[in-house]
C-alpha cells in the first residue's frame, strides 16, 4: 500500500453500538447482587481499562466488580451479559459502513474491547465482515487514547495518518489521534456520518 491509501477507522461502543439499554444494566445489576453500575464511578467502570487492555482476565475483572472471587459458571454468565449489553447496533452508523463497503472503500475497527468479547463479536457479528482490519485493545495491550495504539494501526494499515478518518466518540480518543494528524469525526447522539464525512470531502 502507499501512503496515499485511504482508510475509514470506526470505534465500536456508542459509534457502531449504541449504550446498552436500562433493562441490560438491570439484568447485570441483578446477577452481580450490585447497585447502580452503569454510573462512571461504579464497580463496574472502576478497572475497566485493565480489563480492555488485557490486564486482568475474566475472572479478575469480575471479581473486583463482585467484591469477592468469580467462580466460572458465574465469570461466564457475566460475560454472556456484558456482550448483550453492548450489543445494541446503531442502525444510522450501520447504513453509512454498508453504503461505504458497497462502494469498495477500506475500512478498518480499532475498540477499547475484551479479549474474550472481542473474539466472540468477530466470530458471531454480521458487522464484522464489513471491516478489512479488526483491532481490538485486549488483543494489542494498548488502549485508547495512548498514541502508540493509533501508531501500530497507522504501521499495519499502510496509510499515512492523514490517509485515515478515525470516527470515535471519545473525546480524549479525537484529541489523540488528531495531535497525530489523523482526520476526525466525533461521534455523538446527534452526528450526521454521512454528512461529515461529505464535510471532510469523503
Amino acid at each position: 500500500m502507499t501512503p496515499r491509501t485511504y482508510w475509514y477507522l470506526f470505534d465500536y461502543g456508542m459509534v457502531i453500538s449504541t449504550a446498552p439499554a436500562p433493562e441490560d444494566w438491570r439484568l447485570l445489576e441483578q446477577a452481580t447482587g450490585r447497585r447502580e453500575l452503569e454510573p462512571g464511578t461504579s464497580p463496574y467502570w472502576e478497572r475497566r481499562e485493565d480489563f480492555d487492555a488485557g490486564r486482568l482476565t475474566p475472572a479478575q475483572y469480575w471479581g473486583s466488580v463482585l467484591g469477592r472471587d468469580a467462580g466460572p459458571d458465574e465469570v461466564e454468565t457475566l460475560e454472556e451479559l456484558d456482550a448483550a449489553q453492548w450489543a445494541h447496533l446503531n442502525p444510522r452508523t450501520l447504513e453509512v459502513l454498508e453504503t461505504l463497503h458497497r462502494s469498495g472503500a477500506n475500512l478498518a475497527l480499532l475498540s477499547n474491547m475484551p479479549d474474550r468479547m472481542s473474539r466472540r463479536y468477530s466470530a458471531e457479528s454480521p458487522w464484522a465482515n464489513r471491516f478489512s482490519k479488526l483491532y481490538f485493545s485486549g488483543q494489542m495491550g494498548l488502549v485508547k487514547p495512548d498514541r502508540r495504539i493509533f501508531d501500530r494501526v497507522a504501521a499495519d494499515l499502510g496509510a499515512a495518518p492523514e490517509g485515515i478518518v478515525f470516527i470515535d466518540d471519545n473525546p480524549q480518543n479525537i484529541s489523540a489521534a488528531r495531535a497525530l494528524g489523523f482526520q476526525t469525526v466525533l461521534h455523538t447522539g446527534g452526528t450526521d456520518l454521512r454528512a461529515e464525512l461529505a464535510r471532510l470531502g469523503r
